[in-house]
C-alpha cells in the first residue's frame, strides 16, 4: 500500500512539473509572435513613411518644375524687342499660368518673373482703349508713350490725355503707341490688350494713307526716350506728306538749372494745386502752416535732360512755393537722390511729408519706389529717417489732371499750326 503511494505520488509530481512546462512554452511563443509582428508594423510604417515623404517630395519638385516652366516663359517674354514669335509666347506664358495652382504661383521666380507679372490686380483692361484700329484717314495724331502694365492709370493717364486730344481735334483720327515692348508684351499676354510699338504704329499709318502725322508724346522732357521716338519717327519721314514731333510736357530744356519756360511754370501750378486740393488743404499756404511738404518724385536720368528737374526745383522757387520739393528714383541729379531731399525737406523745418509722382502715369515706380512697403521705398526711407511725424502719399499720375491734358492739347496744336 506504501509503494502504491508513492508511485502515485510520484506520477502526480511528474504530471504536475510536464504541465508548467508546457505553460512556460506556450507563453514564450507568444511573446516572439508579438514582437515579430510588431517588428513588422514598424517596417511597413517606416517603409509608408519613406513612400510618402518620397511622394511629397516627387509633389514639390512637380510643382517648382510647373512654376520654373512659368518662370522661364514670362522671362522669354521680357524683353525690349519684338519679334516673330511674340504672340504665340505671350499666349503660352498665360496659359502656362493659368494651369498651375495657386500654391505653385507663389513659386514662380525668375530673372524677371514673379507671382505679382500675372497676379496682381491692377484694375480693369476692358476699360481701355488701345486705339489700334484702322480706317485713320488722312490726318493722325500719334499719342506716344513709354506704357504702363498698370490698368487703371493706363486709363486715367494716357487715355485720359488721348481722349483730350480726340475731342480737341474732332477732324483728325488719334491713335496710340507704346514705346516699351516689355509693357506691350505685359498687357498683351495678362489682358489680351495689343498695343502698337512705334514700328507698328506707323507701318498702320503709311497702311491706312495717312498723310499728315502729329506725334504728340507724353514724355515729360527731351530725354532719352524722345530722342529715340524721334529717331523711329525719321525713318518713316519720306512715307507721309508732312511729319511733326510735338513737344513733351516740360518743353524745351535749356541750358542750366535756373532756365524755366512757360510750360513748366503751368505744371508746376498744375501740379501742385491739384496736390493741395487731394491733401484736403484750401491752400499751399494752408499745408505750410500745418507744417506739410510736398514731394513730387520723377524718374532721373543720367541724360543731359536732367537739369529740366533742377529747373522745376527752380521754377517751385520762382513761384514762392517754399515747401514743394523735387526728387527722382534715380537720385540724378543729385540732389534729387532721396537721401538729399530728406534732409531738405527736414532741414527747412517740415515735420509731415507728402508723396506724389512727378511723372504722366502712375504704374510701377509710384506704386512701389514710392508708396511700396520695402525698406528701400520712399515712403518708407522718409519714415525710417525718424525726421517727420507723418508720411503720407498720393499715387496718381499727371495725366488724369485735366490742366495737364490741355497743356498736351495745346502742344499738339502748335505743332499742327506748325
Amino acid at each position: 500500500m506504501k509503494k502504491k503511494l508513492v508511485v502515485m505520488l510520484c506520477v502526480a509530481a511528474m504530471t504536475a512539473t510536464m504541465v508548467n512546462g508546457c505553460g512556460s512554452s506556450s507563453t514564450a511563443t507568444d511573446t516572439a509572435a508579438e514582437e515579430t509582428t510588431e517588428a513588422a508594423d514598424d517596417t511597413a510604417a517606416e517603409e509608408t513613411t519613406e513612400a510618402d515623404d518620397t511622394a511629397e517630395a516627387a509633389d514639390e519638385d512637380a510643382d517648382q518644375a510647373a512654376a520654373d516652366n512659368v518662370a522661364a516663359l514670362i522671362d522669354k517674354i521680357y524683353v525690349q524687342e519684338r519679334t516673330d514669335t511674340t504672340d504665340e509666347d505671350c499666349k503660352a506664358a498665360k496659359e502656362a499660368w493659368d494651369a498651375l495652382t495657386d500654391a505653385q504661383k507663389e513659386l514662380v521666380e525668375g530673372e524677371n518673373a514673379d507671382p505679382d507679372y500675372f497676379g496682381r490686380d491692377t484694375g480693369d483692361a476692358s476699360k481701355d482703349d488701345p486705339r489700334n484700329q484702322d480706317e485713320i484717314g488722312e490726318n493722325e495724331i500719334l499719342v506716344a508713350s513709354f506704357g504702363t502694365s498698370f490698368n487703371d492709370s493706363r486709363v486715367a493717364d494716357i487715355k485720359g490725355v488721348e481722349d483730350a486730344l480726340q475731342e480737341a481735334n474732332p477732324d483728325w483720327s488719334v491713335r496710340r503707341a507704346f514705346t516699351a515692348q516689355i509693357i506691350i508684351n505685359h498687357v498683351q499676354a495678362r489682358d489680351g490688350e495689343a498695343i502698337d510699338n512705334m514700328d507698328q504704329a506707323l507701318d498702320r499709318a503709311v497702311a491706312n494713307g495717312v498723310k499728315n502725322l502729329v506725334v504728340q508724346p507724353t514724355h515729360l522732357m527731351h530725354g532719352a526716350e524722345y530722342d529715340e521716338l524721334c529717331e523711329a519717327v525719321a525713318a518713316y519721314e519720306d512715307k507721309f506728306e508732312s511729319v511733326k514731333v510735338a513737344e513733351p510736357l516740360l518743353g524745351e530744356v535749356g541750358d542750366d538749372a535756373t532756365v524755366v519756360n512757360d510750360d513748366k511754370k503751368a505744371v508746376a501750378e498744375d501740379i501742385t494745386a491739384e496736390a493741395v486740393k487731394t491733401a484736403g488743404y484750401d491752400s499751399l499756404d494752408a499745408a505750410k502752416e500745418d507744417g506739410v511738404a510736398f514731394v513730387f518724385m520723377g524718374h532721373g536720368t543720367s541724360h543731359t535732360a536732367k537739369v529740366s528737374y533742377s529747373q522745376m526745383q527752380s521754377q517751385m522757387g520762382e513761384l514762392g512755393y517754399e515747401n514743394v520739393f523735387i526728387g527722382t528714383v534715380e537720385g540724378e541729379p543729385e540732389e534729387t537722390a532721396c537721401e538729399n531731399v530728406i534732409q531738405a525737406v527736414a532741414d527747412a523745418g517740415y515735420t509731415k511729408v507728402i508723396l506724389r509722382p512727378l511723372m504722366v502715369v502712375a504704374g510701377d515706380h509710384a506704386n512701389n519706389d514710392m508708396a511700396g512697403d520695402d525698406d528701400d521705398s520712399w515712403k518708407s526711407q522718409f519714415e525710417a529717417s525718424g525726421k517727420f511725424e507723418n508720411v503720407d502719399t498720393q499715387i496718381a499720375g499727371l495725366g488724369e489732371i485735366p490742366a495737364v491734358q490741355e497743356l498736351y492739347v495745346a502742344h499738339t496744336a502748335a505743332a499742327i499750326n506748325e
